[in-house]
């Protein structure tokens, strides 16, 4: 696992090289911020629960409180980009299952990610495998819906899956992607960057007007029209 942890890292980025391309959109979609990487994605009828439910305070990253999983919205989509703790918690995940009546997916059956196009509306998600120290199989995904455009990248090591991405409206990206994206000058066509999964001890502090760091939670933005 990449980690940053006791890093203190002050960007104030003027330029960084991000293209601020426009494109017509339709319906709202809101994304609350969890703790570590756990989001939650809605387009108020149908929910998405990304990296979350984990194992609250895995490997000194964020604990969270328990009333985040009662929170969990029923018949909810869990959607997981692998399964080290601070991502993933079986234990949690099957009772979500089994009380909220949930969906997980994940390594075990990426192949069925094409069931949700047929069961949300205006949606599609594309799973994009790559890597991560120790994980034998990490994806990032593309989730595409209303016409909105959310890359989430994990865990991913590399820049290659964001950078392969275009008019994005949000890319969720761990700061070690932010990094070596402005050392190799690539741009990122996104409107808005999250930096996530911030570590108990990182002090990041990025001045900019289209990168956002997610380190309070609850913390929600909308994309809208």
């Amino acid at each position: 696992m990449i980690s940053f942890r006791s890093m203190s890292l002050l960007l104030v980025v003027s330029m960084l090289f991000l293209s601020t391309s426009s494109y017509a959109q339709t319906d709202s979609i809101s994304i609350r911020f969890i703790s570590n990487c756990g989001l939650h994605i809605s387009d108020g009828t149908a929910d998405i629960y990304v990296d979350f439910p984990y194992r609250s305070g895995a490997f000194n990253y964020s604990e969270f409180d328990a009333s985040e999983i009662d929170a969990i919205q029923d018949s909810s989509i869990l959607l997981f980009t692998h399964t080290h703790g601070d991502h993933y918690s079986r234990k949690n995940v099957r009772r979500v299952v089994n009380e909220k009546n949930a969906v997980r997916y994940g390594k075990w059956n990426i192949d069925e990610l094409t069931n949700l196009e047929n069961e949300l509306s205006d949606f599609s998600i594309k799973a994009i495998k790559n890597k991560h120290q120790f994980s034998f199989s990490h994806f990032s995904y593309l989730i595409t819906w209303h016409g909105k455009r959310i890359f989430l990248a994990g865990d991913a090591e590399s820049t290659a899956s964001v950078l392969n991405e275009t008019n994005l409206d949000w890319a969720f990206i761990p700061i070690w992607i932010l990094m070596s994206v402005m050392e190799e000058e690539a741009t990122i066509d996104s409107k808005m960057i999250g930096i996530y999964h911030v570590g108990p001890n990182d002090d990041i502090d990025i001045i900019h007007p289209t990168i956002k760091v997610f380190d309070v939670q609850g913390e929600v933005v909308q994309i809208s029209d």
